[in-house]
């Protein structure tokens, strides 16, 4: 397994200040939702979660909302908050703070509606920010494809630098082949991955990435730390 720990930095910009605190916020709703005794918990999670069936009719909509800030555990929250830590800041830096806001919540609604019309009469709650991570991260590809992540190798006891078109391509390729994989299946529920929420908001996030690209090239530039970060866009 490999994971994402690190990223080139852009200078100035605006402060990531919203990026970081999703991430205190998610980790305190789910040191909230575990201090609950578990029939609460489960209570909390099929409240707040999005069910696709309910939303189908029309019910509990502000769930699409409130399930980016619910996990289904250590695992689920760690490796978010960890994505969310390495591709949010630039993007934020780049596009200010009120763009990033509305790029992460309806990049998590949109992936939202993409799982819902994946799976509409499902009846288990969608929960995790990894859709609106998804949009991040689309997002960056487009803006950022150059940029070097830094990935841990697990079973290599290692870390190395790749760019970031190599690194999110093989990932949004994963999630394509996962969530094909997962049509006229029970795959996805039981494996409890909402391959098309991740799809939906990796799609979303690029078309973002596109009219960021093009909109803040100026901007980029003026406040990149060096020439070459310049070819990133």
């Amino acid at each position: 397994m490999f994971f994402p720990i690190g990223d080139d930095q852009i200078k100035g910009g605006s402060k990531p200040l919203f990026a970081y605190s999703l991430i205190l916020i998610n980790c305190l709703v789910f040191f909230y939702e575990i201090s609950l005794p578990v029939e609460s918990s489960e209570s909390f999670l099929m409240y707040y979660g999005a069910i696709p069936e309910q939303i189908v009719h029309g019910e509990n909509l502000a769930s699409l909302f409130t399930c980016m800030f619910l996990h289904g555990g250590w695992m689920h929250l760690i490796g978010n908050m960890l994505f969310l830590w390495v591709f949010a800041d630039n993007i934020e830096a780049v596009i200010g703070t009120i763009n990033f806001t509305l790029l992460y919540l309806f990049g998590g609604l949109f992936a939202s509606l993409a799982h819902i019309i994946s799976s509409p009469m499902s009846e288990i709650p969608m929960v995790g920010a990894s859709g609106a991570i998804s949009a991040v991260m689309g997002a960056y590809l487009i803006m950022f494809p150059s940029s070097r992540i830094k990935v841990l190798v697990l079973i290599l006891f290692t870390s190395v630098s790749v760019p970031a078109f190599a690194f999110l391509g093989f990932w949004a390729v994963q999630q394509m082949i996962s969530g094909v994989g997962s049509i006229n299946t029970v795959g996805e529920e039981s494996a409890g991955v909402a391959w098309w929420a991740h799809i939906g908001g990796f799609l979303f996030g690029i078309v973002i990435g596109f009219l960021g690209r093009s909109v803040y090239k100026k901007r980029y530039k003026y406040i990149a730390h060096s020439e070459d970060e310049e070819k990133y866009l």
